[in-house]
């Protein structure tokens, strides 16, 4: 599959984006990149083998006494102890349930009714909830692992199936705790958090406001657009030229942006972005990033980064007026980017394979 994924893709890159294939389908004109029945089936398989494997597992637990440091990864987290560590678990669940949302009769559709039933359950998910109680326990997962699992509530909010509705209902007092844990630490969060990885605040704060507009949480919704312009409303000048940072997943400067075209309103927003970023800037973004060696866990967070660079073009060219110079170029990169990194999804590492199928889903179907 890994072969003919890649002989795929060198294909549509000589060609011009015009190809289609039984996996994806590129737009005659490069606006869009649909995935098909059959590519949903391919990526599916990849969190549905890793939801019940338990090692290898980054836990990233604090130990308060031998008893909580002898507990195995099941034990600790019952719902989300697949898939490496926890956010992948809790994101590889929102990737199959939206697969399954759009894709009704996907081959894998009973597995993963199966698997989902024995992971998100009532008791499984107090557990977890219990979890976020602990002592030392405050930040844990701040604010990455929180985003995911609000997207997570968030697809299963919107979606009309039996199976649906009794997970959104078990998974209820952990997004509450979430969501009470965020509106606290608002208003301490002096500074955001500019990395390209796990805490950076802006991808964190898309997905809760995503979330709380979907659900119509008007107080949560207030809060992160206040301070989201605290935060950020006065960047001008973004150095996206030290861009990507060696094990970079995410763009600071392309996460920046697609919060705030959310967050303000189109006119101030162009204003804000025109001195944010220059042409300059913004065009060293949609270089490829190199991706030396994909068995390495943090080098191979680059494919991450062609993903979520390519979410995040296609976003802002679609805010952006059709006199804009910039709207052919973000949606050719957005197609360049995703094409580099479809093939490695299914590269048999299981340093990509445990989390690279959801931001893949994600770029394509959001």
């Amino acid at each position: 599959m890994r072969t003919f994924l890649l002989t795929f893709f060198i294909a549509i890159t000589i060609c011009g984006y015009t190809q289609t294939s039984h996996l994806f389908i590129i737009n005659k004109d490069s606006s869009g990149f649909e995935l098909t029945r059959k590519g949903a089936s391919v990526l599916a398989a990849l969190p549905l083998k890793c939801l019940d494997q338990e090692y290898p597992n980054k836990t990233s637990h604090t130990s308060t006494s031998d008893s909580d440091h002898v507990l195995t990864p099941k034990q600790i987290h019952p719902a989300f102890f697949g898939c490496f560590d926890w956010h992948s678990c809790v994101h590889g669940h929102w990737m199959m349930i939206r697969l399954l949302k759009k894709f009704p009769d996907l081959p894998e559709a009973a597995a993963i009714r199966n698997a989902i039933n024995n992971t998100i359950t009532a008791g499984n998910i107090l557990t977890e909830v219990k979890y976020f109680e602990a002592p030392m326990a405050n930040a844990w997962e701040r604010t990455y692992g929180w985003a995911w699992l609000l997207k997570l509530d968030e697809e299963l909010s919107t979606w009309n199936d039996e199976d649906g509705k009794r997970w959104h209902a078990a998974l209820q007092p952990l997004t509450q705790k979430i969501i009470a844990r965020w509106m606290n630490f608002l208003p301490k969060q002096t500074y955001p958090n500019r990395t390209g990885v796990h805490p950076n605040t802006a991808f964190g704060l898309v997905f809760a406001f995503d979330y709380a507009k979907t659900v119509k949480d008007s107080a949560f919704e207030k809060a992160i657009i206040f301070y989201s312009k605290k935060l950020y409303g006065n960047d001008k000048n973004v150095p996206a030229s030290w861009e990507p940072d060696g094990s970079d997943f995410l763009s600071p400067a392309l996460e920046e942006i697609d919060l705030m075209r959310r967050v303000l309103p189109k006119n101030t927003f162009m204003k804000w972005f025109n001195s944010f970023i220059s042409p300059a800037a913004l065009k060293h973004l949609t270089k490829l990033p190199i991706i030396s060696d994909r068995t390495d866990y943090q080098i191979v967070h680059l494919d991450g980064l062609c993903f979520s660079r390519s979410w995040c073009m296609k976003g802002l060219a679609n805010v952006l007026p059709a006199s804009s110079p910039y709207k052919k170029m973000l949606l050719k990169s957005a197609i360049q980017h995703l094409s580099a990194a479809l093939p490695e999804v299914v590269s048999g590492n299981y340093g990509g394979e445990h989390w690279l199928a959801s931001f893949a889903v994600y770029a394509l179907l959001q």
